[in-house]
């Protein structure tokens, strides 16, 4: 993956040695030497490098680097201060998917920019969709007439690692008799440095008020069904359901003004109601994973306003309001594409875990708005004949945990003082 480290974790921490006048080499070269001989201070080095992928250069050092950089409560304490950032997005206009970076990025993650920006050949060949995009590993729907295929791949990967790995057909279904409406949905799941992923279709009699879910897992290459759960809903779902996996729990947008919750661990449903005035538009609200798992975000735009709730427990809590009159005046002095007729209709696209940013469509452009940072910024220009179109967006983030060397089998000691050449180390499996 990265090569041998070139000693520069080692001159930035000894760079104030660097500056003493030469008869003080010894004495700075012992300050430096019992700075990094300090478990406790080395850590609190090591925890201020910002970047993943700077934390693996930093495990190649040596074998009690690697280990204080891999050590569970270290990573820990690295992802409060540096939570994975937001490399890029992928666009799927319905005509082929492609990757836009956020730009400007530090210089320490243009190689992984570039990684990201890789376009399989299998994209290029046959006509793809992007399903879903967690942790690394983006799921497409590759088109071939009327068969498809389902296929990952890692975009971070070495070039000789990005083959596609094949997932099976989704699970067969029998439509039921009489008039039903029938919405299949896939979402993820991140369990440990692993993804498991889930196949829901949400059926609804037209008939009846009732609504059954079928969810299936995939296990060992194989759609299992998980669970089926069946419930009465005052009124048709919505003609494009959202999904959220909480945890266990499964928050559903099947009503305009409640939001049906399949906990998977009990094999439950129950129903949340929308706060008191708040109710589903179109694509003016949309449900965000929160990482207390008994808890989930909802985020509403209405009038240039964004309103941001919590639920936990049975309570709906109003975190924040951000008015964005001002932003969009600003954005649209900034950049003339930004047109007038369309300053007030914001669509939310996509929103990030726990409420961090929001993609809206605004006319012709996407715009991205920074939630802790309040900034709003257009990164993406539909063209001419497609703009109307219904656009999907799908935010690609840093890989986390990051991927550390393992030390071979046959490697029995390591000495911590000198660094080891990269034959001394393999990519974990």
């Amino acid at each position: 993956m990265l090569g041998p480290p070139d000693g520069s974790l080692l001159t930035e921490v000894a760079m104030e040695g660097e500056k003493q006048p030469q008869p003080a080499v010894a004495d700075s070269s012992a300050t430096v030497s019992k700075v990094l001989d300090d478990d406790n201070l080395l850590v609190e080095i090591l925890l201020r490098v910002s970047f993943p992928n700077t934390l693996i250069r930093a495990a190649l050092v040596c074998r009690r680097w690697l280990c204080h950089v891999s050590d569970k409560a270290f990573l820990g304490r690295f992802r409060k201060l540096h939570p994975p950032r937001l490399l890029g997005f992928y666009i799927d206009t319905g005509m082929g998917p492609c990757f836009t970076p956020m730009l400007p990025q530090p210089p320490e993650l243009a190689a992984v920019i570039d990684r990201a920006c890789f376009c399989p050949d299998t994209w290029q060949c046959r006509r793809a969709h992007v399903l879903d995009c967690r942790n690394g590993r983006v799921l497409t729907m590759l088109l071939d007439g009327p068969r498809f295929e389902l296929g990952v791949h890692t975009a971070l990967c070495t070039l000789t690692e990005r083959g596609m790995m094949t997932f099976p057909p989704f699970p067969r279904y029998n439509r039921p008799e009489g008039r039903f409406c029938i919405w299949p949905c896939l979402i993820s799941k991140e369990q440990g440095d692993d993804l498991s992923y889930f196949y829901v279709l949400i059926e609804s009699s037209e008939e009846t008020s009732k609504v059954t879910v079928r969810v299936y897992m995939l296990q060992h290459g194989i759609w299992c069904t998980h669970h089926t759960l069946a419930t009465d809903q005052p009124s048709l779902p919505l003609w494009d359901p959202k999904l959220v996996l909480v945890d266990s729990k499964i928050y559903i947008t099947v009503a305009p003004r409640n939001i049906m919750v399949l906990d998977l661990s009990v094999s439950s449903c129950s129903t949340i109601c929308l706060p008191q005035g708040v109710e589903y538009g179109d694509r003016d609200a949309m449900l965000s994973r929160a990482d207390d798992a008994s808890s989930v975000y909802l985020i509403q735009v209405k009038e240039l306003q964004l309103h941001i709730w919590l639920h936990k427990g049975n309570n709906w809590l109003l975190v924040d309001t951000i008015f964005m009159s001002e932003m969009v005046a600003n954005l649209r002095m900034q950049d003339y594409t930004v047109e007038d007729e369309h300053i007030d209709v914001l669509r939310i696209l996509q929103v990030g875990d726990n409420a961090e940013f929001v993609f809206f469509q605004m006319g012709r452009c996407i715009l991205y708005l920074d939630i802790k940072g309040k900034t709003l910024r257009k990164v993406y220009e539909m063209k001419d004949k497609d703009w109307y179109s219904v656009y999907y967006i799908f935010p690609f983030k840093m890989v986390w945990p990051p991927i550390f060397p393992a030390l071979k089998p046959n490697l029995q000691v390591l000495l911590e003082t000198e660094s080891p050449s990269e034959e001394q180390y393999h990519p974990a499996q």
